[in-house]
């Protein structure tokens, strides 16, 4: 199925590995040139830019400039951007509760999960307005719609993500902008069960295995396991894509039957 992305040019943030990558990479087998941001420039995302038109590019998006440096490198280095996805994302377990996090926390978790996002499409949008049709992927969270005291932070300003979301597709559906979001559930990525990821940290502090606890993370779930990056990355593809051009303003849901609600 060709999804219309080739000849694209995209901006992926939080590009270096887990879903960033997994996207980088499948938008980049779709034909498209990835401007792919990310802190650090990983052996993956060099390896994939050795084979693809992919620019990786060093970046540390939580300072208020740098999401605007990116969009203009991407638009000298290749003319112009049709797809943004919005991908930079952290949680750091709250293990101690609410009372223990401070203002600088709910600042950290709001500027890397919402103000990244917010900025890049501030600086990407006059530069999407130009084509005639082309689209904004915003990564959020289940936590969006299930709020858990373990990552409160974080579940809040992902729920703010995905209302700035509905709010960008309301604004610039007319102008030929789609806008939409992918919130995931549990995914087999570094941040859930890398060293420091969210597994161990939860284990370390009820005294439980890891692995036990990447168990109990997906118990609730229709298939009892986690997503795997390439699945949201074929997902946000498709998204992004022109196969679909009356999708906009939606929450897509990937979470392996997590969410009971209609």
């Amino acid at each position: 199925m060709d999804l219309g992305l080739s000849g694209k040019v995209a901006v992926v943030t939080g590009a270096g590995r887990g879903i960033g990558l997994a996207v980088s990479t499948a938008l980049a087998r779709e034909g498209a040139s990835v401007v792919a941001g990310s802190r650090t420039i990983s052996k993956e995302l060099e390896a994939l830019a050795g084979e693809y038109p992919v620019h990786p590019v060093a970046v540390d998006l939580s300072g208020p400039q740098a999401p605007a440096e990116l969009v203009a490198e991407a638009v000298a280095a290749f003319g112009g951007i049709d797809v943004v996805v919005n991908n930079v994302g952290a949680v750091r377990p709250r293990v101690d509760g609410f009372l223990a996090v401070t203002d600088a926390d709910w600042e950290a978790a709001w500027q890397t999960n919402l103000m990244v996002a917010v900025r890049t499409c501030r600086a990407a949008l006059p530069h999407l307005l130009e084509h005639e049709s082309s689209a904004v992927v915003t990564v959020s969270s289940v936590n969006a719609s299930l709020p858990d005291p373990l990552v409160v932070d974080y579940s809040a300003a992902k729920a703010a993500l995905t209302n700035c979301g509905k709010s960008l597709s309301k604004e610039f559906g007319p102008r030929g902008v789609r806008v939409t979001t992918v919130s995931p559930g549990p995914v087999a990525t570094d941040l859930w069960l890398g060293g420091g990821g969210v597994a161990e940290v939860v284990g370390g502090a009820v005294g439980a295995d890891p692995e036990a606890v990447a168990d109990q993370a997906v118990a609730g779930t229709a298939t009892r396991r986690f997503t795997r990056p390439e699945e949201v990355a074929d997902l946000v593809a498709l998204l992004a894509g022109g196969t679909l051009p009356n999708l906009t303003g939606t929450e897509v849901i990937i979470d392996g039957g997590l969410t009971q609600s209609l």
